[in-house]
């Protein structure tokens, strides 16, 4: 039996396998608000089998996005807009959905992503933001404005209300976002963080607001759904974060609660970053044998027998597949097709299956209970 394709229980959410599709911006929502664009992303996204699907990073606050385009859950439009997607989406799969919710911190108020990357945006279209400490991303960045306790209190609140939010939604999970430099994660980086309080300084201090968040997040959000973290496992920095800092944070949320970690890289400087499939691996599998909580590895994973390896050899509990997801949506129709598993299949597509172990005949029923508020 494929590893990738056996069950697994986060709380009283059973998914179907171990497949992930991860969290990915779009830079296609209108003042925070999801768009069609979301509907066809989405939608086509949750045919493909995977086990879970997370939506992109969604900013809590009209400053916490990375972008003007990029997707929020602060008002109630961006409730009302996201709820008619899930919808939408729903009607025709029962795929588990979750979302990630963030800040950007220091590296919000950017242009959309573009072939050479985000910039920051012109005077007149920018608005401020906000960081551990005064200390710019870039030479190109604004330098950020360093949050004090009433700004801390209200971000928490913002999370807190997007939290609400989801639930009303009915979505199944929530990943806070805690790595590539944004606001939780420069709080933890040393790179970042410069403050002289008690949110500075030592690891238990930088953790110190991060934990705040997730234990504001985990009182809003119902008992029964799981609640997941992404975290860095390293900065590729000798000065920021590192995997032991990974493990103290990571037991530091299992011991409140969380259910898993997502361990990612990077984002807090700009660093040499050694890309290859499953490069971000390794930093899973310390943090699973040393913090004792589940994690998902993410990270340029595409060939299916590396997916299987990663679960099969205990290296992380779900893998995550961003890029490959976008480059083949059928990725994991084709993933149990190599690994003698099956997934369902639309009967709408039914003709498409090229096993015949895949139950092309199942439709994918509507799921009324778990409809969108």
């Amino acid at each position: 039996m494929s590893a990738l394709f056996t069950p697994y229980t986060l709380r009283s959410l059973t998914l179907p396998n171990r497949i992930v599709i991860a969290p990915m911006c779009e830079f296609s929502a209108v003042e925070g608000c999801a768009t069609d664009w979301h509907i066809i992303h989405l939608g086509h996204l949750a045919l493909s089998g995977a086990g879970l699907l997370i939506i992109e990073a969604t900013a809590v606050e009209p400053h916490g996005r990375i972008s003007s385009e990029c997707l929020g859950l602060y008002s109630d439009d961006n409730e009302r807009a996201l709820g008619r997607v899930l919808q939408v989406v729903r009607r025709y799969s029962d795929m588990p959905i979750g979302i990630q919710l963030s800040h950007a911190g220091r590296k919000a108020s950017t242009e959309r992503s573009s072939a050479a990357g985000r910039a920051a945006l012109s005077d007149e279209r920018a608005w401020p933001t906000v960081g551990p400490s005064a200390l710019r991303f870039s030479a190109a960045r604004p330098v950020p404005f360093e949050l004090d306790c009433e700004g801390m209190a209200r971000i928490i609140e913002g999370f807190v209300q997007a939290t609400q939010r989801a639930a009303r939604l009915g979505l199944d999970m929530i990943e806070i976002h805690s790595a590539h430099g944004y606001l939780l994660s420069s709080f933890l980086s040393p790179i970042a963080n410069h403050r002289v309080d008690a949110y500075g300084g030592s690891l238990e201090n930088r953790m110190r607001f991060p934990l705040e968040v997730f234990d504001a997040v985990r009182n809003a959000w119902p008992a029964e759904r799981p609640l997941g973290v992404r975290c860095n496992g390293t900065d590729w920095m000798p000065q920021g974060i590192t995997p032991d800092d990974a493990v103290a944070y990571a037991r530091a949320l299992r011991d409140r609660g969380c259910d898993y970690v997502d361990v990612s890289s990077g984002g807090n400087a700009i660093a040499q970053i050694p890309l290859a499939p499953g490069y971000q691996v390794p930093f899973a599998s310390k943090v699973r044998a040393e913090a004792a909580i589940p994690t998902m590895a993410v990270g340029l994973i595409r060939d299916p027998r590396h997916a299987e390896s990663i679960v099969a050899e205990g290296h992380a509990d779900m893998v995550a597949l961003g890029r490959g997801m976008l480059n083949d949506p059928r990725w994991p129709w084709h993933a149990a097709e190599e690994l003698g598993a099956t997934v369902k299949v639309p009967y709408q597509y039914g003709r498409a299956a090229t096993r015949q172990g895949i139950p092309a005949h199942d439709a994918i029923p509507a799921v009324a209970s778990r409809s969108a508020a």
